[in-house]
């Protein structure tokens, strides 16, 4: 007879085979695996899943020192990944920002944007760069510049409004330098008052360069403060149940330097995420010359399973990209697009590399199917690399058969859910029902790979895209998709698990729960298969695991994660108000969920308050703001 010991309700098995470091059983397991669709229990050793099945499946992997989580029934499923996130990019800045995502008032962001104005040290910014829209609001409105001087008189205040818009204080404007003499760059509009000096209104016209040169002049953190971000970051997406992401490159990315940070904590062991990255040309008319210098210096798949080189892209070329700012009429394409593009892919092609490819308009999409026909008839396409369209809101039925004949795939992201009621307003309800055609991509048989783009137009939250693929809805909750263009549950999140692992030729090794595969798992707040579809967005994740590592831990099981250093400014934003700003909870609430409680307690109070002043009822000078209470009074 066998000897056995009970170890959280498991018989350990002296010697059955080589012990596990951590099982997680207990759990409602969505495996995303179609052999075996769902599990109870599932055991990890070297960062991989060794066992998946019932407890007597797991018992013979447990040893004297297995670490055992209960999982108390919770939903489990495989860890998110994000197939385009300017993650990279958004770790370098991250702490310096003020994030307004899932913030529910105006009132309450701009008592955010007050108090933080007063801490912040002479010389740096308030910035709120991305991840929400007035649309949210309870006041349905964007800030106006008058509201933002008055937040924030003496402190430079920068606010980015998705692609279409920048609104500054008078700070801002000071320490931008923008005077009436100032010029704006082609596609972009400075707006001025009566007498030509600057209101603190800049609009993208239609490209955004504008917006990210004036924010690129503000204050940055130092190498190992930014370092500090980047992790604060990660950890942040783990919070919401991402273990890896395919990171877009982006504008005012440069490589290597702007790369040094996932570079030193890959070194370190301290990524707690997957990163696939992509390079993306800068300059425009020197876009050869970085491609060529790259391609002599890494290849795709240089890495290892924590930070990899994916490919070029997302633009490869300056003149093919248009621009996704649906307030604007679509850009017309310029004549050396088609040569540009031609001569980057070539080159990609001609060294074994593959790209992806941003391209928001059904026009600009057939255009480049051009050029890589023209290719394909010389030289072959795709030769054996990968590639992939980004965003495709209008493509056409007749471009996808022509992308799946040609072997691509296609990544897509909620920006209708934050930009639809502008792309409805100038293209209407019956184009914005199938922005982008969903049904009709995976009718075709594509690899469909869900994201976000954040972090300056959509939220990060991976919660709101995968409740815009069931629901259709914009974040103001209008309905914008046709039933016919939504999907299920179980597609939505193979879209953001398994399709993502196909776009980085992991599919082998990750996106599913499976024995071999890596052992990246999120235990969920809330059960995403039966939760109402409304509640979707408010689901996080309470136990983030990747490579079999417990990287975010929270709720029941708070304080199984390692803790996180302090951030670094110690006024940073996120000390104050975190990330991801929850509306609404399916579990109780934790210190973090009471403090942005407290928030909204403050902002309706100060509130009050200032309509106290403006009536007469209060003086306006700090003394009179303070507490008053007559007992202490001697």
């Amino acid at each position: 007879m066998i000897n056995t010991m009970s170890v959280d309700g498991i018989a350990v098995v002296p010697n059955a085979q080589e012990p596990a470091e951590l099982i997680i059983r207990n759990g409602r397991i969505h495996t995303g695996d179609a052999a075996r669709p769902g599990a109870a229990a599932l055991a990890v050793r070297g960062g991989r899943i060794t066992a998946i099945g019932d407890d007597a499946a797991i018992a013979p992997f447990v040893g004297p020192d297995t670490r055992i989580i209960d999982a108390l029934n919770r939903r489990v499923i495989p860890g998110l990944n994000d197939s385009h996130l300017h993650v990279i990019r958004g770790g370098l800045n991250y702490l310096l920002e003020l994030r307004w995502d899932g913030v529910p008032s105006l009132r309450t962001a701009l008592w955010m944007l007050r108090e933080q104005a007063a801490r912040t040290p002479r010389g740096q910014w308030v910035r709120v760069v991305g991840g929400w829209t007035g649309e949210q609001f309870a006041e349905q409105r964007l800030p106006t510049v008058s509201e933002l001087n008055a937040a924030a008189p003496d402190t430079p205040v920068f606010v980015l409004h998705l692609y279409q818009s920048a609104i500054l204080n008078r700070a801002a404007l000071r320490a931008v330098g923008f005077t009436k003499d100032s010029v704006a760059p082609p596609g972009g509009q400075i707006v001025r008052d009566h007498s030509g000096e600057p209101t603190g209104l800049l609009l993208a016209t239609p490209a955004a360069g504008l917006l990210y040169a004036t924010l690129a002049k503000g204050p940055k953190l130092s190498d190992a403060e930014q370092i500090g971000s980047t992790r604060h970051f990660l950890h942040e997406l783990n919070r919401l149940g991402l273990t890896s992401a395919i990171d877009a490159g982006g504008g005012f990315q440069n490589f290597p330097e702007n790369y040094g940070a996932v570079l030193r904590l890959a070194e370190q062991g301290l990524l707690t995420m997957r990163i696939a990255y992509h390079l993306f040309p800068q300059t425009a008319g020197q876009e050869l010359d970085d491609l060529r210098r790259w391609i002599g210096m890494v290849r795709p798949g240089d890495g290892d399973e924590w930070l990899r080189l994916n490919g070029a892209g997302e633009n490869l070329a300056w003149s093919p990209a248009d621009y996704e700012n649906f307030t604007e009429p679509r850009p017309l394409r310029p004549e050396r697009a088609d040569s540009e593009l031609e001569s980057a892919v070539r080159l990609l092609l001609d060294n074994g590399w593959g790209f992806r490819l941003h391209a928001t308009y059904g026009e600009t999409i057939a255009a480049n199917l051009d050029v890589f026909d023209k290719v394909a008839a010389d030289t072959g396409f795709p030769r054996g690399v990968p590639w992939f369209f980004d965003h495709a809101e209008t493509v056409s039925e007749a471009s996808l058969s022509r992308i799946a004949a040609m072997g691509g795939a296609l990544s897509i992201q909620n920006r209708m859910m934050f930009q639809g009621s502008a792309f409805r307003d100038r293209y209407g309800a019956a184009r914005a029902s199938d922005a982008p055609p969903i049904r009709k991509m995976l009718d075709q048989g594509l690899t469909v790979a869900a994201g976000t783009d954040a972090t300056r137009v959509s939220s990060y939250n991976p919660w709101l895209s995968l409740e815009w693929l069931v629901r259709g809805r914009s974040i103001g909750g209008q309905v914008l998709a046709s039933p016919e263009n939504m999907v299920d549950r179980d597609t939505a999140l193979r879209m953001y698990t398994a399709a993502g692992a196909q776009l980085t030729g992991e599919s082998d090794v990750k996106g599913i729960l499976k024995e071999g595969y890596y052992a990246d798992v999120a235990v969920l707040s809330a059960d995403y298969f039966t939760v109402p579809e409304e509640d979707i967005s408010h689901i996080e994740s309470l136990l983030t695991v990747v490579g079999g590592r417990v990287v975010y831990a929270a709720g029941e099981f708070e304080g199984l994660a390692p803790a996180l250093p302090d951030a670094s400014p110690s006024w940073s934003p996120v000390t104050y108000y975190g990330g991801y700003h929850h509306t609404m909870f399916p579990t109780p609430p934790s210190g973090v969920r009471q403090a942005q409680a407290l928030i909204e307690a403050a902002a309706e109070s100060e509130e009050h308050r200032q309509w106290r002043i403006v009536q007469g009822f209060a003086p306006d000078d700090a003394a009179a703001s303070e507490i008053f209470d007559a007992c202490f009074v001697l």
